[in-house]
């Protein structure tokens, strides 16, 4: 029984460290794709809610380019990446009632309200621009040898940059007043109401296994069950550990931390390796236009994701969490990327599908492309690290 309550406080109540769960992730993202033979990604499905509503509307979204490319087969429940959020949403929604971390939180000012929608929109269609957000075109898109997942991502850390400039302008700082008191107040502790949650989070996990199980043995859909395995376990990797892309980077700027940056570094050095090996036996990689899209939808991307204050991952544990900021994020980002679905045969053809899709493994050869991307991630490194000291150095001059 100690044994239990000690496993239980360590692994299912504390959050975790964020190195070995990014590592994990890398793991999981690669094995994701050489059995589902896909990448982790969030913001395509996002998308397709967008074109099913639009649908209930009354609209014809059948000659729309963009919902082809989404292919809008079937529903969330019957497609790989439908089921694979859902688990998402059960092993974030099991972690917070787990750790009792679940508690209705309003958005602390209007200011606040018009960045989670504005930015949720702006990030949703830049993400959808540059055919993925910080998963697709960053976390697994790098993986899987795609030219345009590097431009999007050099784009995105300028985006986030500037970002950081914006949201620290005056206009966007909540004002609070602050309250003279007499001493410090005991924080409240409901043991009955940390022992309801813990079992509300069991009860969901429990239900999202046996969901699972039944997709693979009973509904003969051994995919959709395995994919929403890999969702649970994406769920709660990003909610124990608190991985969100937005604050690894924005940091960078801000505080000058670079913990969780380098940390997506060395997880995505640790999926190549696996992908690699997935696509060395025949798995094709999934390798998108390297033209101004990418560049464009890096930039919007990281801009929005730090106006919002939460990228796909971090709006997604937070909103389960009660935070009520991150629903009106989420609702953006299905937002812009609808917005882009309806705009992109506009522009389609002088921004992307004109543009060549850059695999670095047939550039350079297999084990060329192999070194190559490991050069690119150690630059990378460089880059966040640099970023980082031109950080400190900054702060010195200020102090002195």
């Amino acid at each position: 029984m100690d044994y239990f309550k000690q496993f239980k406080q360590n692994y299912l109540v504390a959050f975790w460290r964020p190195l070995p769960a990014v590592i994990a992730l890398g793991v999981l993202a690669a094995y994701y794709f050489g059995l589902m033979g896909t990448y982790w990604a969030v913001t395509g499905e996002f998308t397709r809610w967008g074109g099913h509503i639009l649908q209930l509307l009354g609209v014809d979204i059948s000659t729309w380019e963009y919902f082809k490319i989404m292919k809008m087969d079937g529903n969330s429940l019957t497609r790989i990446d439908g089921v694979m959020i859902i688990g998402m949403f059960a092993g974030c929604i099991a972690a917070a009632f787990w750790g009792n971390n679940v508690k209705l939180r309003m958005p602390a000012s209007n200011i606040r309200i018009f960045q989670a929608l504005i930015g949720g929109i702006i990030a949703g269609f830049g993400a959808r621009l540059g055919m993925g957000c910080n998963l697709a075109s960053l976390f697994t898109g790098i993986p899987q040898f795609s030219l345009h997942a590097w431009f999007f991502t050099l784009a995105m850390i300028v985006g986030v940059y500037l970002g950081a400039k914006v949201t620290m302008l005056p206009f966007f700082q909540s004002k609070f007043k602050l309250q003279k008191v007499a001493c410090a107040k005991e924080l409240p502790h409901d043991a009955n109401k940390v022992k309801r949650f813990f079992t509300i989070g069991t009860i969901v996990f429990i239900a999202m296994i046996i969901w699972a199980l039944y997709l693979i043995f009973v509904a003969n859909s051994p995919k959709l069950g395995v994919a929403m395995l890999f969702g649970s376990a994406f769920g709660l990797l990003i909610a124990k550990a608190q991985i969100c892309f937005t604050s690894a980077f924005r940091d960078i700027f801000t505080t000058g931390r670079s913990q969780m940056a380098t940390a997506i570094v060395i997880g995505m050095a640790v999926s190549t390796i696996g992908v690699f090996s997935y696509i060395m036996i025949g798995q094709p990689p999934k390798i998108m236009w390297a033209g101004p899209n990418a560049i464009i939808g890096g930039l919007l991307f990281g801009f929005g994701i730090v106006l919002a204050g939460g990228c796909e991952c971090g709006w997604m544990y937070r909103a389960v969490e009660g935070q009520v900021h991150f629903w009106i994020v989420g609702i953006g980002n299905v937002i812009g990327a609808t917005l882009l679905a309806f705009m992109w045969d506009s522009f389609s053809i002088s921004l992307a599908t004109s543009w060549p899709k850059i695999n670095l493994l047939e550039s350079f050869g297999n084990y060329g492309g192999l070194f190559m991307n490991y050069i690119l991630l150690f630059l990378l490194f460089l880059l966040i690290l640099k970023l980082e000291k031109n950080y400190r150095k900054k702060l010195q001059a200020k102090g002195n």
